[in-house]
């Protein structure tokens, strides 16, 4: 069975498992315990203390905890990812056996944060580096003691690009040949007619 949350692929087989354990929890723990992950996931911490006291009453250990976080943690980044409404997500829930009460918390505070959560996703997905700024020179050499033939120009290229973390630039100095700069440039043409066209 295929769903949205998951990609419109098969539920994961750990996510199965682990659904029981978030049974086993009340519905108002389980509306705590989703506030708790929802804080993780969007940069503001997990209080652990707070978690440890939310499961205490349904005997979990802390392989449960771990598990409970991970797959609340599962579920809601990848219905943010695949833009899955609460209704749907809520019905795909309890077709995967997570009782009403539970999906209808969970639902309750994945629609709070949804887009902001959506947001925060999109800020710390993997990406690369935006390119900053190019400066470049063409050193080119008359004469050399160690060199017989200096007839090749060379290009040193510098390049600052936006650094892992937020407002950080990195700059990378490197020196190519002609021709490799040829190569270089050629690509970045086609690259950005690409990328003109998908626009």
């Amino acid at each position: 069975m295929r769903f949205r949350f998951c990609g419109d692929l098969d539920c994961p087989d750990w996510v199965l498992a682990e659904i029981s354990t978030l049974a086993r929890l009340s519905s108002v723990k389980m509306k705590l315990l989703c506030a708790q992950v929802l804080k993780d996931l969007l940069g503001e911490g997990i209080d652990f203390d707070k978690v440890t006291k939310l499961t205490a009453d349904a005997k979990f250990e802390s392989g449960d905890i771990k598990a409970g976080v991970a797959v609340l943690s599962f579920i809601f980044s990848s219905a943010a990812k695949y833009d899955v409404d609460s209704e749907s997500l809520s019905s795909e829930l309890q077709q995967l056996g997570l009782p009403k009460e539970h999906t209808t918390a969970l639902c309750k505070s994945y629609e709070d944060k949804h887009s902001v959560l959506q947001d925060r996703l999109r800020a710390t997905s993997l990406r690369l580096g935006r390119l900053e700024g190019v400066s470049w020179r063409v050193d080119y050499t008359l004469s050399s003691s160690e060199l017989q033939e200096v007839n090749e120009p060379l290009i040193k290229l510098k390049l600052q690009c936006q650094g892992a973390m937020p407002g950080s630039t990195e700059t990378k100095v490197f020196s190519i040949s002609a021709d490799k700069f040829r190569v270089l440039l050629a690509e970045l043409k086609q690259a950005q007619a690409m990328m003109n066209a998908l626009q």
